[in-house]
């Protein structure tokens, strides 16, 4: 049996602005393992990257946690003091973020910023940690090394302040590894390398790691699950084969439509329909309603419950749950 490395149950995290209370994350649940790779897809503000900040304990102000669990390795991060959150962050889950170039101090060497969490997490001197920062650097395939310690951000390309911030976040050996929309500055060149050199050091290292995209196409063959977020809610859940073969929801759909194809390059790319909802005003049914095309009654008044649809695969959908009434309806005929 896989041994669960963190737990995320029914976590809500909301925003308290002048206009009202924003629910960024509102219910979301699943388990990570360990050594395995969760995907979390969704647009902007569907609240992936809350949910990223949530786990950390990195939100400001106005954002606050307000209800729900995150267990980690059977200790419950919503309660821990910042003292505790400080050791668990970097040394046991670590996270890379969307934008290298505002992420990394611009005034600091490269070798500094990795120096510092190296320092910070672990008992090496002075002289193992300059070495450590130099086989980090090695490892994740940047070039001269020994040279790229003594430059600073603004010195090096998209690409290898990406690296470099992977190199950070790897330092000392998390068990977790959160990547925030890691290629999103990048090109299509890089962004292959970076997911690439990503699978390797995950092999290599056996950690977990949470992958966050708007992207379902970055994911695609580095993910052991993949979960679908819209409105702060999970609306699918499944293995690869699940959500891209089989997808039960909508929204999901939508998502899979609009990913560009190199075998169907004279199709036309379709949109999804409407507009994104509006978080200070949710619905009290779906959040996609407004935008579903087969949105029935219920779902305007009622939100879906999770339901199975095979072993590995759960949507959040009245017209699964509609579609499987009538199965039943009509093997009792039968």
């Amino acid at each position: 049996m896989s041994e669960i490395l963190l737990r995320v149950k029914d976590l809500k995290t909301s925003f308290f602005t002048n206009s009202g209370e924003v629910k960024a994350v509102n219910g979301v649940s699943f388990d990570l393992e360990k050594g395995k790779v969760l995907g979390i897809v969704g647009e902007s503000g569907s609240g992936k990257s809350v949910t990223a900040y949530s786990i950390m304990r990195i939100l400001t102000d106005p954002g606050k946690i307000v209800g729900g669990s995150v267990m980690f390795e059977g200790t419950e991060l919503t309660s821990l003091s910042k003292k505790k959150m400080r050791e668990v962050r970097g040394k046991k889950i670590s996270i890379i973020f969307q934008d290298p170039m505002t992420s990394l101090n611009p005034v600091y060497t490269i070798g500094n910023q990795i120096e510092e969490a190296i320092k910070l997490h672990t008992e090496r001197n002075k002289k193992e940690i300059k070495a450590r920062a130099i086989e980090m650097l090695t490892l994740v395939g940047v070039n001269e090394p020994a040279r790229r310690v003594k430059q600073y951000p603004y010195e090096l390309s998209g690409g290898m302040r990406q690296r470099v911030m992977i190199a950070m976040a790897l330092a000392c050996e998390p068990d977790i590894l959160i990547a925030d929309e890691p290629t999103t500055a990048l090109d299509v060149t890089i962004q292959a390398q970076i997911l690439e050199l990503m699978q390797e050091l995950q092999k290599k290292m056996g950690m977990a790691i949470i992958m966050i995209t708007h992207d379902l196409g970055v994911i695609a063959d580095m993910c052991d699950e993949i979960i679908v977020m819209y409105g702060g809610r999970v609306c699918e859940r499944g293995n690869a084969e699940d959500i891209f073969y089989d997808p039960r929801h909508e929204y999901t759909k939508g998502l899979l439509h609009s990913i560009p194809s190199a075998v169907k390059s004279k199709d036309r790319l379709l949109s999804i329909a409407g507009t994104p909802i509006d978080m200070l005003n949710l619905p009290t049914g779906c959040p996609f309603f407004s935008r579903c095309g087969k949105a029935m009654k219920i779902c305007l008044n009622e939100p879906p419950e999770e339901i199975r649809v095979s072993e590995t695969h759960l949507a959040s959908c009245w017209v699964n749950i509609k579609d499987m009434i009538d199965a039943e309806k009509a093997e009792e005929v039968k």
